[in-house]
């Protein structure tokens, strides 16, 4: 079996979907599934400095994925997306359909524009395809009505939780199948003997609600935490401390770091703290922290509740700095209730969301869409 994984997005510039979607193809071919991954590209250089602020992945992509065309910058759903745009990518991605010999497309975000509809109307084999986003889209009303009959061309409907599949039921009813985003299981970590260190991960969007966790920081801070800030921009984090009025005391600003200092900084605090203030289908940083043995304080949104339980972390109000800080304290007074809740995080993450388990899965998806 041979699959190819379109999204609508630009591998060079980090984002929920595209992680997905790339662990998506090592885990299919783990388990002997060919796979390809076709996607927007940026590469490093003067012109992508021009169309992006925020400095994207270094280097060449590697095997098994198919770069087709240059991204921009598109708002939607409070986020920031680096959607591809470039007229070169539609002749790209038909010859890319037509070398490839395919026997099957998973087609990611199939309304995002602009390379998952075209794959849609190019490609009549087999589909799947997967629905992230929740919550409102201002463009979506406008791409349901320009190209939403290509959905019919979807033999299986994926969603990634309960949140996303009442999102895309609201303007493409059907049945869905759910099929959580993935993890990958670190070979060995320890939850006791952590540093005394605080994770957040999130690029500096408002919905992320970094200024809610900044705001809390005065108070945490006192017990001698150290807060360490992955994927905001740095000047952005430095503007957002200024405007706040707020020290960067304690606070350790790393910007974009690869996967495996991710999983190393995940790996050696005592907790992650994902504050966002919703639109959060998911929660792949959550999973991200499961699987590390790390708890979690997260915000009380549908997204993270379907993955947060009351055995691996707490949850808090959206937007409350008082409320967050006191679950943080909370958590940390008690060392061996933060070290169990490590340990039963580590355990939900591989027996729900480790990725040879959801590979088995969407191969079953694939076998039985082929068997039609």
């Amino acid at each position: 079996m041979k699959v190819g994984i379109v999204v609508p997005y630009s591998w060079s510039f980090w984002g929920g979907v595209v992680e997905h979607a790339e662990a998506q193809m090592h885990a299919l071919e783990a388990i002997g599934v060919e796979a390809r991954l076709l996607i927007g590209h940026d590469p490093p250089g003067s012109f992508s400095r021009i169309l992006h602020p925020r400095q994207g992945r270094p280097g060449p992509p590697p095997p098994g994925v198919i770069p087709l065309g240059r991204s921009v910058i598109v708002p939607g759903n409070g986020a920031l997306s680096n959607l591809v745009l470039s007229p070169r990518a539609l002749p790209q991605l038909r010859r890319a359909l037509a070398r490839e010999r395919f026997d099957l497309l998973h087609v990611h975000e199939p309304l995002a524009p602009m390379l998952s509809p075209a794959a849609l109307a190019l490609w009549d084999g087999p589909t799947v395809g997967t629905f992230h986003a929740a919550g409102n889209s201002s463009w979506r009303p406008i791409a349901d009505a320009l190209w939403g009959f290509l959905l019919d061309r979807i033999d299986l409907r994926i969603a990634v939780s309960e949140q996303a599949r009442s999102s895309a039921g609201a303007f493409a009813q059907g049945d869905y199948e759910v099929i959580p985003n993935g993890v990958d299981m670190p070979a060995a970590v320890d939850p006791e003997g952590r540093l005394d260190r605080l994770v957040f991960v999130g690029r500096h969007e408002p919905r992320k609600g970094l200024p809610v966790l900044l705001r809390a920081w005065p108070r945490i801070h006192r017990g001698g935490l150290r807060l360490r800030l992955i994927g905001a921009d740095p000047l952005a984090v430095r503007l957002l401390l200024s405007r706040l009025r707020l020290s960067e005391e304690g606070i350790d600003v790393l910007g974009f770091v690869d996967d495996e200092k991710l999983t190393r900084e995940l790996s050696t605090a005592k907790l992650l703290v994902a504050p966002s203030l919703g639109s959060e289908s998911f929660g792949m940083v959550i999973t991200r922290a499961l699987a590390c043995a790390t708890p979690v304080v997260a915000s009380d949104i549908p997204g993270y509740r379907e993955v947060v339980t009351p055995t691996t972390g707490v949850l808090t109000p959206p937007a409350d700095p008082d409320a967050l800080a006191d679950a943080i304290a909370g958590v940390v007074a008690d060392e061996p209730a933060r070290t169990e809740m490590g340990r039963a995080a580590r355990e939900l993450a591989a027996t729900t969301y480790a990725w040879p388990l959801l590979a088995r899965r969407l191969a079953d998806c694939y076998e039985r869409v082929l068997a039609r």
